[in-house]
């Protein structure tokens, strides 16, 4: 082997430099200028499913929003809907009736399919469950509903479903089964006595009271209503904040309340703005319910909370706490005597006779013994008899 002498070590070490320099331009490739690769957008699917539902006839729509019906306990009513394929391959349809019920949030809502229908949607029969419709076809598929003897009197609130079931991936790649639903609304009222009622269930106030006793806060008002009667309810609510006395303090806008089932709840959440600290604050709750074509009577219901000016009240109570410490500790002086002594002896005042003649009478002896000096009555002035003189003191 050769051995490379100082001068062919450069040259070699060069061209090592640049074997690896390209070796490694390679292995990184390009350098970037700060911005991501571009990436493929994604394809949109040619075969995703379109379709729409809605009532319909033997010959097309009709022109309705909803199956709206009135029938007698044990009538039967045969009916339509349309499902109209909108995509470009054929779909298979499921359909069917189901329940109908009003969501937390007051929302419209159908029974999941792994629920099955006890009401109007049990009443609803199909020819048969699936149906194929062709790529921009519509399928006018009859059913029949039939309302039971028993049945009770009111409104039946469920919908008429096609649905379609595709396979589909997550976001994190596992297959699921996607069940895809439209439909068309059925409200039934079943003839018989209509007691229509919404019910104000509970009324929470809360109130955060300001240290400033001119300051303002937020009052909250939670309140709970129930459709208690047998036909579909809505209307409006508001809010009216009074103080001590019936004071109106505030008043909120009348909102819209969701339509509600027979059975349903719904929890309606009010923010007051502004309202200040007047020691007790009552949130009257005031609806305005209607039904379907009728308005109904008012209905309300109060609930209080506390509201105490703190620093109103803090105010006098600290001032008569100081004054209280004040007179203690003020120092006391010695209180006079309050023993009872000897009752003082009166002296009858002095007599002075005036001047000139008189005479002193003198005590004449008792019978018997000579006469007592001490029960002698004190002398007084007399006229002189007539020739005598004035006698002086004994």
């Amino acid at each position: 082997m050769p051995l490379l002498t100082p001068s062919t070590r450069i040259p070699v070490a060069r061209i090592g430099a640049a074997l690896a320099a390209v070796l490694l331009a390679v292995l990184l490739g390009s350098p970037s200028r700060g911005e991501a690769a571009p990436r493929p957008a994604p394809s949109a699917d040619p075969g995703a499913a379109r379709w729409a539902v809605q009532p319909s006839g033997p010959g097309g729509p009709t022109g309705r929003n909803y199956f709206t019906y009135d029938l007698a306990p044990g009538a039967t009513i045969t009916d339509h809907v349309g499902v109209t394929n909108l995509g470009d391959r054929p779909l298979t349809f499921a359909v069917y009736g189901t329940d109908a019920y009003t969501t937390t949030d007051g929302a419209f809502a159908l029974l999941p399919s792994d629920r099955a229908a006890t009401d109007v949607g049990a009443w609803i029969g199909v020819e048969r469950r699936n149906w194929t419709v062709q790529p921009g076809r519509r399928a006018d598929i009859p059913f029949r509903l039939t309302v039971p003897r028993d049945a009770t009197p009111g409104d039946h609130t469920g919908g008429v479903i096609a649905a379609v079931a595709q396979d589909g991936v997550t976001a994190d790649g596992q297959r699921v089964r996607l069940d895809q639903r439209i439909a068309a609304r059925v409200y039934l009222r079943v003839a018989g006595e209509v007691r229509p009622a919404v019910t104000v269930e509970t009324v929470r106030v809360d109130y955060d009271t300001p240290l400033n006793p001119i300051g303002r806060a937020d009052l909250t008002v939670t309140y709970r209503i129930r459709n208690s009667g047998n036909v579909r309810v809505g209307g409006t609510g508001a809010v009216v904040v009074d103080g001590p006395g019936g004071w109106t303090l505030s008043r909120t806008s009348p909102v819209d309340l969701p339509e509600l089932l027979p059975g349903a709840e719904f929890t309606v959440t009010e923010r007051v703005t502004g309202v200040p600290p007047a020691l007790r604050l009552t949130a009257t709750v005031d609806l305005a319910p209607t039904t379907v074509d009728t308005a109904l009577p008012p209905v309300r219901r109060t609930a209080s909370v506390w509201a105490p000016p703190w620093l109103l009240i803090a105010a006098p109570a600290a001032a008569g706490a100081w004054l209280h410490l004040r007179r203690r500790r003020r120092p006391t002086s010695a209180a006079p005597s309050t023993t009872p002594g000897p009752a003082p002896v009166s002296e009858p005042p002095a007599t002075v006779a005036p001047a000139g003649p008189a005479s002193v009478s003198e005590p004449s002896a008792a019978p018997g013994g000579p006469a007592d000096a001490s029960r002698a009555p004190v002398a007084g002035t007399a006229e002189p008899p007539a020739g005598g003189t004035a006698a002086g003191a004994r």
